[in-house]
């Protein structure tokens, strides 16, 4: 899937900017990006990451993880009531859904991927997921969390005030996708679409006998056979079409005259210059807002601090709000302050600890790079040719009417698909000098409110080789749906 998302914004990005004339500008920006991935983000990020890290094993260390395992254990035993309170499956869901809420991702997986294999042992009907599976999946996908830590890294790096201001409103949009993916699980289930067929008798299950309990098993958990590849007729199609419109194009780049004739002709040329103006007038106005406030600084620092309200932050100061803020800024320091005292109060060796998981920030920063670099290429080109502009032209009126900015388009589409991809759109809105301060917010709740769907079910559902993952995927996309719309909410009505 990612593939091909990845591939539809290089090819039409580089199909646009042959056709609108803007190639030298696309490879200088795909140059400067392509930096900017490695210096600007990826390297900055790595001092951030090895302090979470280093709390995060403390933690671990301490058992606290499983205090949070122990807490939870009542009311999962209602969410999850085909599986047995003593089964070690409910330990590993409990441990799971723990690490998630504290960002512990690089637990989470493993826990997540044990806890399937737990489940599949108490799974009649191996190639099906169970009702537990998809109500598991459902949760892991809708992400709720405590302290959205991916979100706040990313704007601390980007230079923006208080990135700590997004922890609420995304403890409130995890909840209630949360809740959303509970009940559209326990909806969904009921449903004849989705209810659990006979496992296929396949060729290597027949030839062992019927005398073998195992027998199933062992073949529905072996790798399927990759199949030779075929060009499809569609693909091929596709492909030719996307070859002879940049073939156009750059026949264009030796003929700008005529160039300017067809984008005139078809109207092209007055819609990317409305869009060109939108973009350069939300540039101009921060511009303008940042020259205030240096001016202010220097004059009155008591009126620099009303101008940098002025740019950053709503006018209404409302008592809800304000809770909503303190609840923010008091989370951080509180999960600071329990994993010190409870890792003293069990001998933890806190320091040492600290360490050996700092250790483990800057490889995160480096596994990161390169998928920085080549989503960051796909999205330059898809921006810099001008599509991106005519995307938005063309959805704006939807999205003004159901509340939603523009820009957040790309993220939405991404966010289901991958993390990866995900955090490069996320950046790009942080970096990108017309987003406004209330669009950089937004963004981030989002990120936090939402997970990568389609990347969950491949892998959990694939590692217990289930063929039919039922409602799984329609309950997951309920929960994004929801996280998505109250991020937009919260975004407006905060920032």
């Amino acid at each position: 899937m990612l593939n091909y998302v990845w591939s539809f914004l290089l090819l039409t990005g580089l199909v646009a900017g042959a056709l609108f004339g803007k190639l030298d500008v696309l490879v200088a920006a795909l140059l400067e990006r392509s930096k900017d991935a490695v210096l600007g983000i990826a390297l900055p990020l790595a001092g951030t990451m090895m302090l979470w890290l280093g709390i995060l094993r403390v933690m671990e260390k301490a058992g606290l993880m499983e205090v949070v395992a122990k807490l939870l254990s009542p009311i999962l035993r209602r969410i999850f009531p085909d599986v047995p309170p003593t089964h070690p499956a409910m330990g590993a869901i409990t441990m799971n859904i723990a690490a998630n809420m504290l960002g512990l991702g690089n637990a989470a997986t493993p826990l997540g991927l044990k806890a399937m294999g737990y489940l599949q042992e108490l799974n009649p009907q191996k190639q099906s997921a169970t009702n537990a599976m998809c109500m598991f999946l459902a949760l892991n996908t809708a992400g709720f969390t405590l302290i959205p830590m991916g979100a706040i890294i990313y704007l601390s790096s980007g230079g923006v005030k208080d990135p700590y201001a997004v922890i609420a409103p995304t403890l409130i949009a995890t909840a209630c996708a949360s809740i959303t993916a509970v009940l559209m699980a326990k909806f969904l289930q009921r449903l004849p679409s989705f209810r659990v067929l006979p496992d296929e008798v396949t060729a290597d299950a027949a030839s062992d006998g019927a005398g073998k309990s195992d027998a199933t098993t062992s073949t529905t958990d072996a790798a399927p056979a990759a199949k030779p590849f075929r060009l499809s007729p569609m693909r091929a199609i596709l492909l030719s079409i996307v070859c002879a419109l940049f073939a156009l194009g750059g026949a264009m780049e030796f003929s700008k005259d005529f160039r300017a004739s067809v984008l005139r002709a078809t109207g092209m040329e007055a819609v990317i210059s409305a869009a060109e103006q939108r973009a350069a007038e939300a540039k101009q106005r921060q511009e303008v807002l940042k020259a205030e406030a240096a001016a202010a600084a220097v004059a009155n620092p008591a009126e620099a601090s009303a101008v940098t309200a002025k740019a950053t932050a709503p006018a209404d100061t409302s008592e809800w709000r304000k809770a909503l803020k303190s609840v923010s800024v008091l989370a951080i320091p509180i999960v600071l302050l329990v994993a010190v005292v409870w890792g003293l109060f069990k001998g933890v060796a806190v320091y040492e600890e600290m360490v050996e998981g700092a250790k483990e920030g800057f490889g995160v920063a480096l596994r990161i790079m390169p998928f920085l670099v080549v989503m960051f290429a796909a999205l330059t080109c898809f921006r810099e040719s001008g599509a991106l502009l005519l995307l938005q032209s063309a959805v704006r009126p939807l999205l003004d009417f159901i509340g939603m900015p523009v820009e957040l388009l790309p993220l939405a589409i991404m966010r289901p698909l991958s993390g990866s991809g995900s955090s490069g759109i996320l950046n790009e809105i942080i970096l990108h000098p017309s987003s406004t301060d209330t669009l950089r917010y937004t963004a981030a709740i989002l990120y936090g409110s939402t997970e990568t769907t389609f990347y969950v079910l491949a892998v959990y559902f694939g590692s217990v080789s289930i063929r039919r993952s039922r409602h799984a995927l329609a309950a997951g996309l309920c929960a994004d749906t929801v996280g998505m719309g109250m991020a937009v909410l919260l975004g407006r009505l905060m920032f």
